[in-house]
């Protein structure tokens, strides 16, 4: 199936981006304008406690409200349960920070519409192709010793382990929309689908630093995650759900 034949939805998750809504919207329709693309997009608006509902309804963009706030890893699961109910063939990850870059979406997708992988990891350090913007040295030793134990782990190298810009097919669609670790949700889901026989690819795009707000991941917490992290992924067993730092299985 062509990729203008597929369904596809970007899944923003957004928590305190008053600043970056609009820009990020108007990216998404100048996009398809220009390309000839059919992006449908969904806002998760992650109980946000400043203007970042004003924001969505200034610009009519297409959204869900929470309630209250479930962090990371509940709201981009409330972006996959809607694209299972919807029937979407694919979804996509961005962050509603402007980091990502919307032109890269088509090479995101790509080797999903070729039949090669389940899911698609958009990394910033795979090759000399990949984005200038690397992040701060601390985190980038931090996503290298995490892609060392996934290594160990898995058997397979992921080289921009905590990428939230990522493209998913129906089956992962369809697993995340059950199954989704609350903690650490990009090196968690990712290690548990290459232990269960899912193929993961990883392509070269472009990220660019914060247009406004504050990274949820502050530098003095860079330790803690990566520990974290690191025992989440040594206790992840074949077959089973997502095990997170909270003490209990996501059903």
């Amino acid at each position: 199936m062509k990729t203008e034949m597929r369904k596809i939805l970007l899944i923003i998750p957004a928590y305190n981006e008053e600043r970056n809504i609009k820009a990020v919207y108007e990216s998404i329709r100048s996009y398809n304008s220009e390309s000839g693309m059919k992006f449908d997009y969904v806002f998760i608006n992650d109980g946000s406690t400043d203007g970042t509902e004003r924001a969505l309804l200034d610009c009519n963009a297409n959204h869900v409200k929470l309630i209250q706030n479930l962090g990371i890893g509940g709201a981009v699961q409330t972006g996959y349960k809607y694209a299972s109910e919807r029937g979407y063939d694919i979804a996509v990850q961005m962050d509603g920070d402007g980091q990502h870059d919307i032109k890269c979406v088509a090479a995101l997708i790509e080797p999903i519409v070729n039949g090669k992988a389940d899911l698609v990891v958009g990394s910033r350090f795979i090759d000399e192709n990949s984005s200038a913007f690397k992040s701060s040295f601390i985190r980038r030793i931090g996503i290298g010793i995490i892609s060392a134990v996934m290594l160990a782990k898995t058997g397979r190298r992921i080289f921009d382990t905590t990428s939230g810009f990522r493209a998913a097919n129906r089956d992962v669609i369809a697993e995340f929309a059950r199954n989704y670790p609350t903690e650490y949700p990009e090196p968690i889901s990712t290690t548990f689908l290459l232990k269960n026989g899912y193929a993961v690819d990883e392509v070269p795009v472009e990220m660019h630093e914060r247009s406004g707000g504050v990274s949820s991941i502050r530098a003095w917490k860079t330790a803690y995650y990566m520990i974290n992290v690191i025992l989440s992924i040594l206790l992840q067993k074949t077959g089973v759900s997502f095990r997170n730092t909270r003490g209990g299985v996501s059903e």
